[in-house]
Formats: structure tokens, sequence, C-alpha cells
């Protein structure tokens, strides 16, 4: 089957019938659900599937379909196109690994696959007997340290049960793309409606920019459930569980979160890999709360835009161990501005928490009182993509997972539990009030200080402050 493999580049329709003719092959024929996701051309997918619902099979062979056109326009003859399987952990990469090692064989013969015996890690080389090189390999990579993918950029990355893995994962997967415009295509159940994945799955779900999601349920696997949505054992699932289950589990939907205060906050949007710029000034922005968290968000002011790329988030530690914990960060010799909640000027039975940024670190705090609707509307406005660009105000860095919680995108830091930021609710979880609950919301207040300080509010520009310095 060399043919596959080389030859003038086609067009669309007949890379179509190429990709039948290799089910033909490997005896598969898609269910139409799965087709739509096979057929669709988008360079980064999401598909929350439900259990059983041929995620697996589903994303080899969309790998199957899209290997032989990144053949023809991206192997140069010298190395082997590279893929990556990543999940969670190795062991949630065995099912896609075993699909694409078996179609292989059925397409090439067992003479030119040559696969690992076990993923973790694990490999897949396609290489024929009368050249040097292998045209393809396939890795097995483990999420359990993102820092660990890297090496040589893929030219394409399927994600196994992707939902099971962290954002900063799906960031630094996000960024293995760029090198040779790489596709990604993510498949998981889903483990509850907050998070990264299910908010990220939300966003693609009209399309958007070569970004799509879609809903894989269960009952599209016909082998299980022959009937359909009204299979009995659907039924019977509907029957017996509750409706948040089902719809996560079975139909592979988004149960929306209710409540959220800032449910406008898009992982795929608002969290880059970014880092400190050295010899550029970094500001502190301070929310000195002591048993909900005390959170310091770091941040440089980058081509306009607020680059939040690191933060100090503690619970129980006074101001002098959140400035030793700064002061032994790298970024410290940049820090030139600060700004805190006004109440970290009033004075207490002790020094208050701006007298000690001065008394022990040499930093003044700018401070001025915060109107607490005009301030999340103004954060609200960073959040917001720029209609041209698609780019916002203000982004954050992975590793900020005290704020990320806050928004609801990861769980908290403090004890792996979803406690985003929300309004007050009823038990039917309809909101009541004019007022958010007063916690989770520590970096929040931070970082709403920092922007209102610098850029003023939305309409009002007024303020009453002490001006920064430092010496």
């Amino acid at each position: 089957m060399v043919h596959l493999l080389a030859g003038p580049t086609v067009a669309v329709e007949e890379i179509s019938s190429r990709t039948a003719a290799m089910f033909d092959i490997v005896g598969y024929k898609p269910w139409p659900e799965q087709a739509d996701i096979i057929n669709c051309k988008d360079r980064f997918i999401i598909v929350t599937g439900g259990e059983q619902g041929g995620k697996s099979i589903t994303a080899s062979k969309a790998f199957l379909d899209r290997w032989p056109k990144d053949m023809e326009d991206k192997w140069d003859g010298s190395s082997p196109l590279v893929y990556w399987l990543v999940g969670p952990d190795y062991a949630n990469t065995q099912a896609e690994f075993d699909y694409i090692r078996d179609d292989f064989v059925h397409l090439f013969g067992e003479h030119s696959v040559r696969a690992s015996k076990r993923v973790d890690p694990g490999y897949i080389e396609i290489k024929f007997p009368d050249e040097s090189k292998p045209r393809i390999r396939v890795d097995t990579k483990s999420g359990t340290d993102p820092r660990k993918i890297t090496r040589v950029a893929p030219n394409g990355i399927i994600g196994c049960e992707a939902s099971q893995l962290d954002l900063e994962t799906f960031e630094r997967l996000r960024g293995r793309t760029a090198p040779r415009k790489a596709w990604l295509l993510l498949s998981g159940t889903l483990e509850g409606s907050l998070g990264w994945y299910p908010t990220v799955a939300e966003g693609w779900k009209q399309g958007q920019e070569g970004r799509r999601s879609f809903e894989l349920p269960s009952w599209t696997n016909k082998t299980l459930y022959p009937g359909g949505r009204n299979d009995p054992e659907i039924l019977s699932l509907k029957a017996e569980s509750s409706d948040a289950y089902f719809m996560e589990r079975i139909a592979g939907q988004r149960v929306p979160p209710r409540g959220l205060v800032f449910g406008e906050f898009r992982p795929d949007i608002h969290v880059k890999d970014i880092e400190w710029i050295p010899d550029q000034t970094v500001t502190l922005w301070v929310d000195p709360g002591y048993a909900g968290a005390h959170a310091v968000m770091v941040s440089q002011q980058v081509n306009g835009q607020e680059n939040v790329f690191d933060e100090i988030y503690e619970r129980e530690m006074t101001t002098e161990d959140m400035i030793d914990i700064a002061q032994s960060r790298p970024w410290w010799k940049d820090v030139r501005e600060g700004v805190i909640d006004v109440a970290g000027w009033q004075h207490q039975a002790m020094a208050a928490p701006a007298e000690i940024w001065m008394s022990k670190a040499g930093l003044y705090m700018s401070s001025q009182r915060i109107r607490e609707a005009e301030g999340r509307e103004r954060l609200k406005t960073f959040l917001k993509p720029d209609p041209i660009t698609g780019i916002p105000k203000i982004v954050f860095a992975p590793r900020c997972k005290g704020i990320l919680s806050e928004f609801g995108a990861v769980a908290s830091p403090f004890d792996g539990q979803d406690k985003p930021y929300r309004w007050k609710t009823d038990r039917e979880g309809n909101i009541v009030g004019q007022s958010p609950e007063d916690k989770n919301n520590h970096g929040i207040k931070a970082t709403t200080y920092g922007i209102v300080d610098r850029y003023g509010y939305a309409k009002s520009q007024e303020r009453s402050k002490f001006r920064v310095k430092r010496f």
C-alpha cells in the first residue's frame, strides 16, 4: 500500500475517497456521528463523549484520515512524521495505540510495522524494507509531567481521556502544535462541568477559527445500543440516573454551571504559557487574606496586555511569609510597583500589611477603595477579546492555579475541589441578591485592584490613592 504514503497532492474529495478505501481495508464503517468528527478539517477538535461512545476508535480513525495529507505536505524524506498519543498516564493511551497499530498492520503488513509491546512509553513506526528510515512514528506520552512533553515537535496530537489532563498539559500541548502547524484532537468523557475541558468544549461548539467541538453520546455506539437514543438500556440509565450524570457521562453534554461570577472566562483564550521577561517592570497585586487565601498576583505589561505570569497563593500565611516567598523568586529583582487592598493600610493591633511591605521589602503599595460592582465590570472588560484580533487585555499563566480555580478553570490548589467565585443562589440554583459570595475570590480581588489602579474604571477615572514608589 505504498501508494497511500506518496504521490502528488490530491483534491479534498479524492482524499475522502482514499480515506474510505483505507476504512474498507481495516474493516471500519463509521456511524454518522463519528463520520462528522472524522470529516471535520478544523485543526483543533474536542470530543466530549459518553461512556463507551466510541471515542477512542473515532480518534484513531481521524488519525487515519489525516496522516496521508501530512505525508504529502510535510514529509521531506529525511526524518519521520511524528505523532503523539498523550494521556493522563500511559495506560490511557492503550486503546488508541492498539487501534492505530492494528490499522497499520492491515494497511502495510506486519513486515512494515514496528511497535513496542508496552505503552509506558510506547511507539509505532512505519518502515518499508527497501528504505533506511521510517516514514511515520507514533509515540505515547504521559501528562503526569507536562515538562517532559517536549523534544521533536509533532505533526499531530491525540489527547486520550483528555478531560483528565490538567490545564498546564493542555497549554503545553497547544504550544507544541505551533512549530509544524500540527493538528490537535482531544477526546474524553466529561468529569464534571467545571474546569478547562468542558469550558473550552463549550467555547468551540459553534466553530471558531479552526476550532470545533463535538458531542459523541453513548447511544451512538450502535453495537452496544442498537436502539440508539431510545435503546432500552439508555432509557433505563436516564430513569435511574440524576439529570447531571446522564447529561455528562452518557450524553457527553456539559451541564452549564450556575452562578459563576466570571462565566466568560475561557481557558483557551485567557491562559497562555507566558514567562517572566527579565529587566522589565514587574507589578505585584495583593489581597492580604489569611483564612481564605493570601494572594499576590505577579504581572508585567507586555504590548499593552497584562501578563499575569506567576502568583503566590497561600493559606494562613502572614505578610512577612509572603514577602519571603516573593523575594526568593527570580523575578523579584524587577519588582517596581505594588497595589494592595485599601484595608491593607488600616492599622490594627500590629503593623498593617502595606506598612510591612514598606519596612521589610522597601515597596510602597498603591491603594484605593474599590467599588465592587464596577471593579468586577472593569475586570470583565479586560477578559473580553478584541473583536478584530480575538486577543484579551489580560492573560494568565497555567501555574497561576489559585486564581484559575476562582475562575472555575481548575480545582482549588488547597483541597482539589471545585470552588469558583459564585453568585449567591437558592436551592434551585437561581441567583439571588446583587452581590456574589465573598469567598474564593482573593486572586480575582487582587487582580481587580491592579487593573483599576492602573487603568481606572471602565467609565470613570476617579481615583484616590497612594502613589507607588520603590527605594
